[in-house]
């Protein structure tokens, strides 16, 4: 029970006003873009003395940015190249092998049945 009259009750807050009193955000991005220099291009960055720049999703060296030695770029792609062909081949071997063990794991299960089948057979003849 209160003392000195009725509860707390705090006032009630006035409506919000209109967001937003500016007409920009009706119109269309390229006006936008013209109105407000929104125009930023691609973006870009430059690591170790190389220049990338963000293409489609991805990170892409400037053309002619790169100083390194051609030769060395060309020998890691070879190099690339057949470590994947070498990975490729290894699956292939691998997944081989695995036909083959489970192959062999079939065959030896019907020789264990087989060999149960007469085992229980000669018993009964006895």
């Amino acid at each position: 029970m209160p003392l000195f009259g009725s509860t707390f009750s705090p006032k009630k807050t006035p409506p919000r006003k209109c967001a937003s009193l500016s007409n920009l955000h009706l119109l269309d991005r390229s006006t936008r873009e013209i109105e407000l220099g929104l125009e930023y291009g691609t973006p870009t960055m430059n690591l170790t003395g190389q220049s990338l720049k963000f293409e489609k999703g991805q990170w892409v060296a400037d053309s002619g940015s790169f100083t390194g030695d051609r030769r060395e770029m060309q020998r890691l792609r070879k190099r690339n190249q057949q470590l994947e062909e070498e990975n490729n081949l290894l699956r292939l071997k691998v997944d081989i092998l695995l036909d083959m063990l489970s192959e062999t794991t079939a065959e030896s299960h019907l020789m264990e049945k087989e060999l149960e089948e007469l085992k229980n057979h000669i018993r009964r003849r006895k």
